[in-house]
């Protein structure tokens, strides 16, 4: 398979349906591997990172909801869809507590397996984005923490600043006008003629230029400001 698609690790001791669930998702351009057991499915959870498990809960040695407990324990965040034969409630409750993210009761469509992992996998990218590391020149955004450094020394922000601040890193240089800051750091529809905006980009301008030769917050009169080193 080509790199840069999915890694998905199959845990079915089924071997005729775990070949055809690995024929389907790799025809899907998904790279998926199969293990039969428990024991070999946690092995190859602590020696590669996958995009994706699958787990049977009925498997030999460690059972698939031992396989998600354990791994979430070693602080691995992978989605995890459960996939199994026992479809009552008392063991979709015991799979969801045990940290997986989906449940898809056997017999099933493998479209509507593909629609879930796929669905698993554009929430999976959308954490991942909401926590990363912002770098604009010398500032740092920690998303995760909520910390903010230029040149290394902490800026303290609060929290309407840092909601600015943010909204407008993550335009990537593109200008935000006065209704989509509104609407996303305040969550509400501003009056014209208002300048609560204004007041705190002055805030943040005095926060996070004023020390400094290169400045970062931009305005573009008549449209709206705009985060950039130029």
């Amino acid at each position: 398979m080509a790199s840069g698609n999915n890694s998905i690790l199959l845990l079915e001791d089924d071997l005729k349906l775990s070949n055809e669930i690995q024929l389907f998702l790799n025809n899907q351009n998904f790279d998926c591997e199969i293990v039969l057991n428990g024991q070999d499915c946690l092995e190859k959870i602590k020696l590669k990172s996958y995009d994706l498990l699958i787990l049977d809960i009925n498997v030999p040695i460690i059972n698939g909801i031992d396989v998600c407990k354990n791994t979430r324990t070693m602080g691995i965040k992978t989605p995890v869809m459960m996939l199994t034969a026992f479809s009552d409630i008392d063991n979709k409750v015991n799979a969801l507590e045990s940290g997986a993210d989906d449940y898809l009761a056997k017999p099933f469509h493998f479209e509507e397996l593909h629609a879930r992992i796929k669905a698993l996998l554009r929430r999976a990218k959308q954490n991942v984005e909401e926590f990363e590391k912002i770098i604009i020149a010398d500032l740092e955004i920690i998303p995760e923490t909520m910390q903010v450094y230029r040149s290394e020394k902490q800026i303290m922000l609060t929290p309407k600043e840092y909601k600015l601040l943010l909204a407008l890193a993550k335009a990537k240089g593109k200008t935000l006008s006065k209704q989509v800051i509104a609407e996303e750091v305040w969550n509400i529809n501003f009056e014209t003629g208002t300048n609560t905006i204004e007041v705190y980009i002055n805030f943040l301008r005095n926060k996070i230029d004023k020390d400094y030769t290169e400045k970062l917050i931009h305005t573009r009169p008549g449209f709206g400001y705009y985060l950039k080193n130029d």
